[in-house]
Order: C-alpha cells, then sequence, then structure tokens
C-alpha cells in the first residue's frame, strides 16, 4: 500500500489517508508512505507513523518518481496506491483484492468520490469530475474492463513492474500543476507487455477525494483541461497513439453529447444551472482537445515524446 506526498499543507489529508489504510477489514501487508522530495514532511511521517515505511523519493521530483520509489520497496504480491488527499473506505483493500481471483487481471482500480470541502457548483458537470481527480459519468457503474485506473484509486501485481518498469516521470503530477495520465501511460505499457492481460475496474472499492474551495473554480477547471490535453498529447506520443485515445474516443462521441443533452433538459425543466453545465461540457471539450493538438504540433516540431 503506497501513499505519496509533497507538501505539509496537506499533513490532515495525509494523516486521514494513512489512517483509513491502518482501519482496513482486510489490513495490508505493508504501508508505505513516500515523501516527494520534502525532508520536513518525512520527518515529520515518521515521527507521526511509526509503523508506516516512510521513505524519501529516490526518483525526479513528481509524482511518477515518488510511486516508482514507493515500487522499488514494496515486497507484497498486490502493489495499492491511494492518493494523499484521500480516504479509503473500510473494506476497500479487500473489494480490490477480490479481482484478483482471475490470474489474468494484472490491474484492478477503485471508485473515486468526492468530498466536497466547499458547495460543489451547480454549473460543474458530472461528466467532467476527472478534473478534480473522481470517478465521472461514462464509466462502469459495475466490475468491468478498463484501460486504466484513476490513479487515486488504484492497484497492480507487484510482477507487473518486474517487466513493463516503473512509472514515466515524463508525464504525471509535479507538485500543484495540472498534468496527469501517468497512470494511463503505464497501463498501456502494462498492457502492451502483457497482451492476454486485463485491468478491471471495481467500483465497490470505493476512496473519499478532497475537493478543496480552489478546485472548484472556472479558472481551475479551465487550467485542468489544458493539463488533461497536454498530457493526454505526451501518452499519445509515447504510446504512438492506438491505445492511448480509446476510451477518450467513446467519452466524446457518446458521454459529452448526452450531458449536454441532459444540461438542456434540465434548463427545460427549470433548473437555469443546466444550461451552464451544458456549457462546461462544451468549453472543458474544447479547451482539452485544443491543447491536446497544440501540444502534439509543439511535440512533432520538436521531435520528443515529452513536454
Amino acid at each position: 500500500m503506497i501513499i505519496c506526498a509533497y507538501t505539509l499543507e496537506r499533513w490532515p489529508d495525509v494523516r486521514a489517508a494513512v489512517e483509513s489504510v491502518q482501519r482496513q477489514s482486510r489490513p495490508p501487508d505493508e504501508v508505505i508512505l513516500v515523501s516527494d522530495h520534502n525532508e520536513d514532511l518525512l520527518v515529520r511521517a515518521r515521527a507521526a507513523f511509526p509503523s508506516v515505511t516512510c521513505l524519501p523519493s529516490t526518483g525526479p521530483q513528481g509524482l511518477s518518481g515518488a510511486r516508482t520509489t514507493g515500487v522499488d520497496a514494496a515486497t507484497g504480491d498486490v502493489v495499492a496506491f491511494l492518493d494523499d488527499d484521500a480516504a479509503a473506505d473500510s473494506d476497500w483493500a479487500a473489494r480490490l483484492l477480490e479481482a484478483y481471483v482471475d490470474p489474468s487481471v494484472l490491474g484492478v482500480g477503485g471508485a473515486v468520490v468526492p468530498a466536497w470541502r466547499a458547495p460543489r457548483p451547480a454549473w460543474f458537470p458530472e461528466e467532467f469530475l476527472w478534473v478534480v481527480g473522481c470517478s465521472y459519468e461514462g464509466q462502469p457503474r459495475t466490475r468491468a474492463e478498463v484501460r486504466n485506473p484513476i490513479g487515486a484509486n488504484m492497484s497492480f501485481r507487484r510482477e507487473v513492474f518486474a517487466v513493463a518498469g516503473g512509472f514515466d516521470s515524463s508525464v504525471g503530477r509535479l507538485g500543484k500543476d495540472t498534468a496527469g495520465c501517468e497512470e494511463t501511460e503505464f497501463s498501456i505499457r502494462v498492457r502492451r507487455t502483457h497482451p492476454h492481460s486485463c485491468i478491471l475496474i471495481e467500483p465497490s472499492a470505493i476512496c473519499r477525494h478532497t475537493v478543496t474551495a480552489d478546485r472548484v473554480t472556472r479558472r481551475y477547471f479551465r487550467r485542468r483541461c489544458r493539463g488533461e490535453g497536454r498530457s493526454k498529447a505526451v501518452v499519445s506520443r509515447l504510446a504512438r497513439g492506438g491505445p492511448a485515445l480509446t476510451a477518450e474516443r467513446t467519452y466524446v462521441r457518446r458521454t459529452l453529447p448526452a450531458g449536454v443533452l441532459r444540461g438542456l433538459r434540465d434548463l427545460r425543466r427549470g433548473d437555469r444551472a443546466g444550461a451552464a453545465r451544458s456549457w462546461a461540457i462544451v468549453e472543458g471539450t474544447v479547451l482539452t482537445a485544443g491543447s491536446y493538438v497544440i501540444t502534439r504540433v509543439r511535440l512533432a516540431g520538436s521531435g520528443r515524446g515529452r513536454s
């Protein structure tokens, strides 16, 4: 069980995350907390969590390097990841492990439910909850195969890292930036090195992800959409197209148009925020797609797969 943390500003959330995994109905064999190049955080964590293995990240600064550090230190057959600002339900670990009965399953992710620290804006559509790192409209509601899990709540067999390698530090979040998709790139790589395997989503394995007031603003919404577009462009380049955008094509063709229509129907029924939700879907799609295209052009011009 790995939790990666980078700032003392989230200390109450870090404590809640650690305590949530220590209260599991199926206790993890080990809990590893990786401090992402923050010595003060590491010192405080070691003092606060004597039963937890607290380590400094030995990789490049950022979430990918910290996660790979945790994997290198892990000894269990299954390695689970929980964000430092998420808290797992008491049966979370047990629910994830149930899906590994099938030997072809190499990864399992769970549901990420928003824990709003500020009122949720009426304009915020379900289809864009990924902006705040949570499960969103269009994802499976029952156990199903997926391309990749959400990084805040995921697990993999430890053996796959020996073949596929660790998380690529050219993608993934660094501090408070809006990049991401390291779990997407890694999952694509896992499937490529294990072509007859699968990765599942198990919605009953739930964690609650903190959503702070600064993440429910229009400004953050737009920044996060642009960041996602950039990240997807890098992943698409690294994965050589194809599987990098398979889930997104279905999302854009089916989920988003349905969301726009639902918002307009809500407007006709008297919910004036319905129009705002429809517009947010349109705006978010344009910003994400535009950022993707611009980044792909820049990468093609530079001849590199990194941004």
